[in-house]
């Protein structure tokens, strides 16, 4: 795994999940003066426990660490999420003896998105999502406390060339299968109890050429209803846990 520098995680969930999941990497945890949230008063007594530094600060200093994003009333100095490094993948596959379920998202670009993407995954039990190292979101504090802790969980591999990752899992005995609205096989056609690797693209532009030709099919979700498409986090919610209903 790649080496780690300090940022900071805002939100109850995420906060809480470092502190629970990855003590030793949190630097420091700030917690808004005042506050009487339970969910604080749990997470500060939990940093302590875990010999974390905890310090109560104003409203105004927790507003300049979240930004735009809300921080809810704590905030973390956290050593960055582990990485995985794209020629880690292949051993975890290997360690799935048989049985690895991959998400990989092809440019998915809100922050959002991504973290609920990095959410179902983990309430899947995926062994990695893959995404590219241009053309998507980062790991950022958005997606930490969209992932609801799932970004210490789940690991999330950034490759160079996505193309070349999917033959390269493809090698591995993984199948390749890529959702496109168009296509003519139903999600529910396929046999998803082995290596299987879900790709889904973008917000926009959805799958690009060269992934699309990488796969080993393309299908659809079956939508009877008037709208044509799902938000990206659903699909890939909807993706996911039918491998999970066909894994049993």
């Amino acid at each position: 795994m790649s080496s780690k520098q300090n940022q900071w995680i805002v939100g109850v969930n995420a906060v809480a999940s470092a502190v629970e999941h990855d003590a030793e990497h949190v630097r420091e945890v700030l917690v808004e003066s005042g506050g009487r949230n339970p969910r604080l008063v749990e997470i500060e007594e939990q940093a302590r426990r875990r010999g974390i530094e905890v310090r109560r600060v104003a409203t105004q200093a927790l507003d300049g660490i979240g930004g735009n994003v809300r921080h809810q009333g704590v905030a973390a100095r956290y050593a960055a999420a582990k990485t995985w490094d794209e020629h880690e993948l292949a051993g975890l596959v290997e360690a799935a003896e048989g049985r690895a379920l991959l998400l990989v998202l092809d440019g998915v670009q809100d922050p959002h998105n991504l973290g609920a993407c990095l959410r179902s995954a983990a309430a899947a039990g995926a062994t990695a999502v893959v995404i590219p190292k241009d053309k998507s979101a980062p790991v950022n504090a958005t997606v930490r406390k969209t992932s609801a802790g799932a970004a210490d969980r789940l690991p999330v591999v950034s490759v160079t060339n996505l193309s070349r990752t999917l033959r390269e899992l493809q090698k591995l005995g993984v199948w390749i299968y890529g959702l496109a609205g168009e296509a003519e096989p139903d999600l529910y056609s396929l046999d998803l109890k082995g290596n299987v690797a879900l790709v889904l693209g973008g917000e926009a532009e959805g799958l690009r050429r060269l992934t699309r030709e990488h796969c080993d099919g393309l299908v659809r979700i079956p939508m009877p209803g008037e709208i044509e498409s799902l938000n990206v986090s659903v699909a890939a919610g909807v993706c996911l846990f039918e491998a999970v209903r066909q894994r049993g």
